[in-house]
């Protein structure tokens, strides 16, 4: 008799000792995830053509948080923002004008400081068409199109043109989804 109340007693004692690493194993998954969606990773599911060729309506992606924690982006990366006019909002847009730069956009072109070349635009679907600017960019912000500049709604439109580097998520790093268009964004 007494040896049976042993046995029963180890059973029970393995069984909670099973359930209580399955707790742990459990909680320090969910810790894991929280980590790398809060700072390491943004998930990002892209609504709009307005990055079309280079990302379609309805991809998903993740972008890098971590990818502007000690140096700003450079031109022509592409990144994953607030929403200046509405915070609320996130988007996401090829960065074009640097921090003290003079940006103005003739015949669709896009020059820098006065130059007379104008910055390669070969990831636009369309020759872009239209005259803005010019734009002085601020210290600290920067300057966005949308690849697919004919229906973008990006700097040129906003009531506050600039993406202040505060406002700045990630940038755009690996697309998942499709399938079949899985690769990095560079």
């Amino acid at each position: 008799m007494r040896e049976s109340r042993k046995k029963k007693r180890r059973r029970r004692n393995s069984s909670g000792r099973i359930l209580a690493e399955y707790v742990w194993m459990t909680l320090a998954a969910v810790a894991v995830i929280l980590f790398l969606t809060q700072v390491v990773l943004i998930n990002a599911r892209i609504p709009s053509p307005s990055m079309e060729k280079t990302i379609m309506t309805g991809d998903q992606l993740f972008g890098n948080r971590l990818a502007y924690w000690q140096d700003g982006p450079q031109r022509y990366d592409i990144i994953i923002f607030y929403y200046p006019d509405d915070t609320s909002q996130r988007f996401i847009k090829r960065v074009i004008g640097l921090p003290g730069e003079t940006v103005e956009i003739r015949d669709g072109k896009v020059y820098v400081d006065g130059s007379d070349r104008p910055l390669r635009d070969d990831f636009c679907p369309e020759t872009p068409t239209g005259d803005f600017g010019p734009y002085q960019v601020p210290e600290d912000s920067y300057f966005v199109l949308g690849d697919n500049r004919e229906i973008s709604r990006d700097s040129r439109y906003w009531k506050n043109p600039f993406v202040s580097r505060d406002e700045i998520i990630g940038e755009a790093a690996l697309r998942y989804w499709p399938l079949s268009r899985l690769g990095w964004l560079k």
